[in-house]
C-alpha cells in the first residue's frame, strides 16, 4: 500500500492549479467522499466557491467536478458523459474516458491510502471501493449509508475476535457424576474464511466431567465466540472441544457440527441441499477401548 502524504497532496494541488485555465469555471464540486478534500483545496487555490451539487442530467453551469481517484470509472463516468470537465489526482483505469485534468497514472494493482483517510473510516472507504468495483454507484440513494451499515454488521458478525472464551470457564464441583452432559442443537452462524460468505447450522456438544462442570449457557456462548470469526468448519469444531478440554479437564469431550454453506449454494457447484458434518473427539470418546466405543456410541445416539 502506498501512503499519500499531505505534502504530496499540496504539490499535486499546485500541479492541477497550473493546468486549469483561468476564468473557465465558476465553482468546484467534490464527489463524496474522496473528492471533497481535493475540491476544498482546489477551490481555495482557484479562488472559487464550492458547489453543493452537480446533478445529472442538468445544463452545464461552469462546474468543475473533482475526485481523488478514478478506479473503475463507474462514479465519474456519468459526469463525463454529461459534459462536465473533471479533475482528479490519480487514475488507475485507462479503459474509461480520461478526465480533463489529472496528475498521475497509477498501476491498476496499486492501493493508495490518502492522508485524510488516516483518522476517518478506512473500512467504509474500502466498502465504497468494492461497490465501485462491482459496477455500483455508491452515491445513489439506496447505498449512501451502506458502507457504514456494512462495517457495523461485519464487526458484529466477527465479534468473537474480541472475546476470550477462557473468561467463561467458571466451573462447579460435580461430585461423583460421570455420565455424558450434552447440549444439542446449538444454533450457530459463521462466515467461511475463503469467500466471507455465511455458513449456518447447529452444534452438538457433550462431555463427561472429571471433577468440574460448567453452566450450560456457557457452552452455547463458547460456540458463539468461535463461530463469530472467519472460520472453516473443521477448525471451529475442534476449537470448541479444545476449549472445554483445557478448561474443564474432563474425562472426554465431543462436538459435532452440521452446517449449510452458502458458498456451496450461491456460487461454485450450487448444491442446494448439501450439509457438511464435522466432528471432534477428545479423551475417552477417542479411545478404542470398550468404554471409549460405548461412550462414542452413546453420544452419537443422543444427538440423532
Amino acid at each position: 500500500m502506498r501512503y499519500y502524504s499531505l505534502a504530496e497532496f499540496e504539490e499535486d494541488i499546485e500541479k492541477l492549479f497550473f493546468i486549469i485555465p483561468d476564468n473557465k469555471y465558476n465553482s468546484v464540486y467534490g464527489i463524496p467522499r474522496g473528492g471533497i478534500p481535493v475540491a476544498m483545496a482546489l477551490a481555495n487555490r482557484l479562488g472559487l466557491p464550492l458547489s453543493e451539487s452537480a446533478n445529472i442530467p442538468m445544463e452545464y453551469k461552469g462546474i468543475l467536478v473533482v475526485d481523488d481517484l478514478i478506479d473503475s470509472g463507474k462514479t465519474i463516468q456519468p459526469y463525463i458523459d454529461a459534459g462536465y470537465d473533471v479533475a482528479t489526482l490519480h487514475i488507475k483505469n485507462d479503459d474509461v474516458a480520461l478526465p480533463t485534468y489529472f496528475v498521475e497514472k497509477m498501476d491498476k494493482n496499486e492501493w493508495i491510502e490518502y492522508w485524510w483517510e488516516k483518522n476517518e473510516a478506512p473500512a467504509e472507504d474500502s466498502v465504497i471501493r468494492l461497490l465501485e468495483m462491482i459496477g455500483e454507484d455508491p452515491q445513489r440513494e439506496g447505498l449512501l449509508e451502506t458502507p457504514k451499515r456494512f462495517s457495523k454488521a461485519l464487526q458484529f458478525l466477527t465479534k468473537g475476535y474480541k472475546q476470550d472464551p477462557r473468561e467463561l470457564m467458571k466451573t462447579f464441583d460435580v461430585g461423583n457424576y460421570d455420565q455424558i452432559i450434552l447440549l444439542k442443537d446449538i444454533e450457530l452462524y459463521s462466515m467461511c474464511e475463503h469467500h466471507m460468505l455465511p455458513f449456518i447450522g447447529k452444534a452438538h456438544v457433550g462431555y463427561i466431567p472429571g471433577k468440574k462442570v460448567i453452566g450450560i449457557s456457557k457452552i452455547a456462548r463458547i460456540v458463539d465466540i468461535f463461530a463469530r470469526r472467519l472460520q472453516i468448519q473443521e477448525r471451529l469444531t475442534d476449537q470448541i472441544t479444545q476449549c472445554l478440554w483445557e478448561g474443564l479437564s474432563p474425562i472426554g469431550v465431543a462436538c459435532v457440527v452440521e452446517a449449510h454453506h452458502l458458498c456451496m449454494r450461491m456460487r461454485g457447484v450450487s448444491k442446494q441441499n448439501s450439509t457438511m458434518t464435522t466432528s471432534s473427539l477428545k479423551g475417552i470418546f477417542l479411545e478404542d477401548s470398550s468404554k471409549g466405543i460405548a461412550a462414542r456410541r452413546e453420544f452419537m445416539g443422543l444427538i440423532k
